[in-house]
């Protein structure tokens, strides 16, 4: 066990990165009891969580900057996993160094690419330039490595914590709204549980060939009084033709306006997969 590990942990969370990444705040924030475990890819995420390696996954989804997660939505419908809760972290940004080493002293600072732009002010302000790491996490744990002082990283505070850096700065980000949500996946699902501020319900489907199918189906939901919170669309099977939607909604499929829907929804489908019914997190709001 890790020196962060806690004392009282209660099972295995795997997720996508280092130890630091925002993946594993995550994992911290949301199952403060359970040991994190670091993973390469997303597939071995789920992998870890099949073959009984880990408990639950901890899987982004979605980003108010850049949006859906490349992959995410394909993999989901393959895991065999269910989704029993989401997690909302904001992506707060702060600059680490070696400690003793002052601002001034830096020449550059690496993060992953998607992060260089958020904290662009801050650097310009201080005549910092910056470079594209692989990963953020990974940047901060090479630095406390090789220990090169003119050089600072940007990452998150856990970051910093983990692999006994100095933070010089916290919250640089340009902007405040910067969030990821993920999802956290087991093996099983749990449709009994009842959320203090509502249920979501995650599915996929593939609509049938005829004139207008989505559009039908999509009816349902309007006149059964569903919120449909987000719908996109992606390709399958390498085939311009064989579109699967992917769909979150507020309610749970036992609700009768929900389950309604979901009847006629199935009418217009060839597929129609519920890949989870988790509490609605409040920070949606």
């Amino acid at each position: 066990m890790n020196e962060h590990a806690k004392p009282d942990v209660t099972g295995r969370i795997a997720f996508q990165g280092e130890l630091g990444a925002y993946s594993h705040q995550a994992c911290v924030d949301a199952r403060p009891n359970m040991e994190a475990i670091p993973c390469r890819t997303f597939e071995e995420v789920i992998g870890a969580v099949r073959e009984g390696r880990a408990d639950l996954a901890m899987l982004p989804v979605e980003n108010t900057t850049y949006g859906r997660v490349a992959d995410i939505h394909r993999l989901l419908p393959e895991s065999g996993l269910r989704i029993i809760d989401e997690a909302f972290v904001r992506v707060h940004i702060s600059l680490m160094a070696l400690p003793g080493v002052q601002i001034e002293e830096l020449e550059k600072v690496r993060a992953h690419l998607v992060l260089l732009p958020q904290a662009a002010s801050f650097l310009k302000q201080y005549g910092i330039r910056g470079e594209a790491a692989a990963d953020s996490a990974g940047a901060a744990i090479e630095l406390a490595r090789d220990k090169t002082r003119e050089i600072g990283v940007l990452a998150s505070d856990l970051a910093a914590d983990i692999n006994g850096l100095h933070i010089l700065a916290r919250h640089i980000e340009d902007h405040a709204h910067n969030t990821t949500r993920f999802l956290i996946m087991g093996r099983e699902a749990d449709r009994t549980r009842r959320g203090d501020h509502g249920m979501m319900t995650t599915f996929v489907f593939q609509v049938r060939n005829i004139p207008a199918a989505l559009y039908k189906g999509m009816g349902g939901f309007a006149t059964n009084g569903v919120n449909m919170t987000k719908l996109e669309s992606y390709m399958v099977g390498g085939s311009f033709t064989a579109t699967q939607f992917y769909a979150d909604i507020e309610g749970h499929p036992d609700d009768p306006g929900v389950k309604r829907a979901l009847e006629e929804l199935d009418y217009f489908t060839d597929m129609l997969e519920i890949l989870g019914v988790y509490p609605r997190d409040a920070r949606r709001d």
